[in-house]
């Protein structure tokens, strides 16, 4: 994963996140069908692009970095898959995260 993500530097203020993966089996062992899981709205920075620009060029750095936690919006952000891995990937703005979610 780690050469993959040299290769995808996100630009500006963008935020190239790993969604966690969704609960398919109960406690108990029950499977829980597709359609019935919810939406996972949270995952890991896995790259962090420079920051955004302000008007006189200067940069505002991103608040978050790699390897934090962050909760998500249902909708939005670009599906990004790479050909050497075969994991999916979202880029977001930074603005579009909602919130770091603390250890």
């Amino acid at each position: 994963m780690a050469n993959a993500m040299k290769r995808l530097i996100p630009l500006l203020d963008r935020v190239l996140i790993k969604r966690a993966e969704a609960v398919t089996k109960t406690a108990g062992g029950i499977v829980i069908p597709e359609k019935a899981q919810s939406k996972v709205l949270h995952g890991e920075v896995v790259a962090v692009g420079p920051g955004a620009r302000k008007d006189n060029g200067e940069f505002v750095p991103v608040l978050v970095k790699v390897g934090d936690r962050v909760l998500l919006p249902e909708y939005g952000g670009t599906k990004v898959s790479l050909e050497s891995d075969e994991k999916e990937y979202h880029l977001f703005r930074e603005s579009d995260i909602l919130a770091k979610i603390e250890n």
